[in-house]
């Protein structure tokens, strides 16, 4: 972290504030004018910048206007009497984070600076350049297709609407869109919509004034003037609230936005990428999202296949994560055994790239030796516990993308779903498990529940009516299975 700089042609005031920081272990740089905090600047930058309103030659407003010109995000405090009420109201017209007036208390001064310091912490993890994006890997028919649409993207501002399942890696691919594309000098800045709560979404996206709603102590740009000029990934769009929706069309419509609070329209220079794993015509048809919105967000679609349509790059993937996961843990990477892989291959993987990246980091950790077998792997892939998600299906694929032998001794029945409850119960038997029969009907009962209930978004009635189950019942297997994602009509 960098230090803290304190201008003030008052040594006492420097002084005092030097300590109070110094106990709150706080490094500070402290300096007598404007003028040598301006020609530091040339090599040097703080984290936050207090200075003194009032000096010999410039004063701190003529301080603040040359900082917040090269250095837009810097926190800077201004430090004025209570009498100079227009100069408090200068410093915030220039951008000043917030104001210290004379007599202040030091509690409350160290107060507001850790304020200011946190603020500059958040704005520089969301600023700083990304870090370098490893390449996608893929050798899949459908992942070469993702390749080829990103390169001819590569030189165009176009939108861009990426689908696909949870763990897909659509953010990847955002980031690999802007980092190919004319704006890769500038912020990527990115939002997953859905993990903000709706009060809060709309001061994260467009920022707030001070004094906008309680606690907004200061003037907050969004994530829309922090990607200025870059390119803004708004993920998990289709669970955006109806009423910010038309904001974000106004956004897209004309390039003008304000924040929570202002009366100034603030221009936006921004690319979007969205990103869903919904159906959003679906979303359209029930009401849910905006059409207008809809097509604007829609210009270029990018679908992004799931792990189950490009089989042949799981042991590419699970090699790789393998390697990282080691790289990060400073261990030796793990290998996986011919029929390790070949059975990592035929899982169904739900969460796709990303829950195989979490399992290559399990195995890093928990598997006992470097070879990994498959009885090294977590027992509820082995032997079928959990939601049933992880069924091995044929056909799986060896290095190379060439058929594999079937990954458990049982050979698979040809007569589809059926075939492989009579694989995994066969799986289940021969491990010696008991009350199969219980588990096994509790998993097909979940999965039915669950695909009725997203059928019917949530509607748990009209799920129930669908299956052909009473009211009272589908609300008891909901309970009894722990199911989420239902509601009343």
């Amino acid at each position: 972290m960098k230090p803290i700089w304190i201008v003030d042609d008052d040594a006492s005031i420097r002084w005092v504030l030097e300590k109070a920081l110094a106990r709150e272990n706080l490094e500070t740089r402290s300096f007598a004018n404007a003028r040598d905090a301006m020609t530091a600047f040339e090599t040097d930058t703080p984290q936050v910048l207090v200075s003194d309103i009032r000096m010999p030659g410039e004063s701190g407003i003529d301080l603040l206007q040359a900082v917040k010109e090269r250095h837009p995000g810097l926190p800077v405090i201004i430090i004025t009497a209570f009498s100079d009420l227009d100069s408090a109201v200068a410093s915030f017209q220039g951008g000043a984070f917030d104001y210290l007036a004379k007599p202040f208390d030091i509690d409350k001064a160290v107060a507001l600076i850790r304020r200011a310091l946190e603020e500059s912490l958040r704005e520089a993890s969301v600023e700083a350049p990304p870090a370098e994006t490893p390449e996608i890997l893929g050798l899949a028919p459908a992942m070469q297709e993702v390749f080829r649409a990103i390169g001819r993207l590569s030189q165009s501002n176009v939108t861009v609407l990426i689908t696909g399942e949870s763990g897909t890696g659509k953010e990847l691919v955002a980031s690999a869109l802007h980092k190919h594309s004319p704006r890769a000098q500038q912020p990527f800045i990115a939002l997953n919509t859905a993990a903000i709560p709706k009060d809060l979404l709309e001061s994260e996206l467009f920022g707030h004034e001070r004094g906008a709603f309680t606690g907004a102590q200061a003037m907050r740009r969004g994530r829309f003037e922090q990607a200025e000029n870059g390119t803004l990934f708004l993920d998990e769009i289709g669970d955006m609230p109806f009423d910010l929706q038309t904001r974000l069309l106004r956004v897209l419509s004309d390039g003008h936005f304000y924040r929570v609070g202002g009366h100034q329209p603030v221009k936006a220079n921004v690319r979007v990428i969205a990103a869903t794993h919904q159906n959003l015509e679906q979303r359209v048809r029930d009401g849910l999202f905006r059409e207008d919105l809809f097509h604007r967000l829609n210009v270029i679609r990018l679908r992004l296949p799931s792990l189950r349509e490009r089989r042949e790059d799981i042991p590419l993937l699970a090699r790789h994560f393998l390697v990282q996961s080691a790289h990060q843990l400073g261990v030796e990477p793990k290998r996986m055994s011919d029929s390790a892989m070949r059975f990592l291959s035929g899982l169904e993987l739900p969460g796709n790239v990303r829950q195989l990246e979490n399992l290559c980091n399990w195995i890093t950790v928990m598997a006992p030796g470097q070879t990994v077998e498959i009885k090294d792997l977590p027992r509820d892939l082995t032997q079928g516990q959990g939601n049933g998600s992880a069924v091995p299906v044929q056909p799986a694929f060896a290095e190379g993308g060439v058929p594999a032998p079937a990954a458990l001794a049982v050979p698979p029945s040809p007569d589809g779903w059926i075939g492989l409850l009579e694989l995994q119960a066969a799986s289940m038997l021969s491990a010696g498990q008991f009350e199969v029969m219980d588990t096994l009907g509790k998993q097909f009962e979940s999965a039915l529940i669950k695909t009725a209930l997203k059928h019917t978004h949530g509607r748990k009635n009209d799920a129930a009516m669908r299956l052909g189950i009473g009211r009272n019942t589908i609300t008891r297997k909901i309970v009894e299975l722990g199911i989420d994602g239902a509601r009343e009509e």
